[in-house]
């Protein structure tokens, strides 16, 4: 990791990190358990599964490397498609993939939801967390000191 001072200071953004780390990996892990057969189902889910995994991956490594806001953005973003993509797909199906509609208790699909969502939770109060928002304010990289309350 991307030790720095404010990281020293603030160890509750390293455990953040951490987290959403470990909520990245599950969801690519998640993923590549069912990639086979969503390319044998629905060859187009299985290259957005690929694409997923990918950008689960990438997004982690940026993480690991540095405390970014776009990193934080792009774990958000990932997190929540991959929700709303199963939720879509278990309401209103997709394109040429029905037979899921309806299913919610199916056990990949359940633990996916559940380390997505808490990916999310997580991604969401890195975003809004004071230290993150004060250090966005200083643009010539000036680390504030945070008063606490």
């Amino acid at each position: 990791m991307d030790t720095r001072p404010d990281e020293i200071s603030h160890p509750h953004r390293v455990i953040a990190r951490a987290a959403a780390v470990v909520g990245l990996l599950g969801v690519a892990l998640i993923h590549l358990l069912d990639l086979q057969s969503k390319f044998h189902e629905t060859p187009y889910l299985g290259v957005g599964y690929l694409a997923l995994i990918t950008a689960a991956l990438g997004t982690a490594a940026a993480l690991i490397h540095r405390d970014s806001r776009p990193a934080w953005l792009s774990t958000a973003l990932i997190s929540f498609g991959a929700v709303a993509g199963f939720v879509i797909n278990r309401t209103v199906g997709l394109p040429g993939a029905n037979e899921d509609i309806g299913n919610w208790l199916e056990p990949l699909g359940l633990a996916a939801l559940f380390v997505e969502t808490i990916t999310v939770a997580v991604a969401a109060y890195a975003l809004t967390d004071r230290a993150t928002v004060i250090r966005a304010r200083f643009s010539d990289g000036r680390q504030p000191e945070l008063q606490t309350a």
